[in-house]
């Protein structure tokens, strides 16, 4: 059980880690880019090949550092009240904050961190790194 505890602890480290680097590097991109296909949500996709799950939708990493599952759709309430007047605003496109367990949030926020620097590299900014090695 120690073992297992020790292993606990070492995950939670990583992850409270990849926070502080994640929210350093998308403090520096600036400005954040809009998310490919979304009218209204700026945000970088953090879904790690093989790790997507059917019960959430699209991980992404917004401005703020934080990941969040990014919902797009359309508000069928509104065409049935408006109309097709107006495509564009029955567009929905919703951020809900993921609170993922420690050793799925290293994952995510891994390859949430190596977006925004791949990001920051294509501006510029990436020269300065965020301290980590690798």
């Amino acid at each position: 059980m120690a073992a297992k505890d020790a292993a606990d602890a070492v995950v939670e480290r990583a992850a409270e880690e990849l926070r502080k680097l994640l929210l350093d590097a998308t403090a520096r991109l600036r400005p954040f880019p809009p998310f490919p296909g979304a009218f209204f949500t700026n945000a970088i996709e953090a879904e790690p090949h093989g790790a997507a799950g059917a019960d959430r939708g699209c991980v992404v990493v917004c401005a703020d550092g934080e990941l969040y599952e990014l919902r797009i759709g359309v508000d069928l309430e509104g065409m049935a009240l408006d109309g097709f007047d107006d495509p564009v605003s029955l567009r929905k496109e919703e951020l809900h904050k993921l609170d993922l367990h420690p050793r799925d949030y290293v994952v995510f926020a891994y390859n949430a961190l190596t977006a925004v620097i791949e990001r920051l590299i294509e501006t510029g900014d990436g020269e300065q790194g965020t301290g980590g090695g690798n």
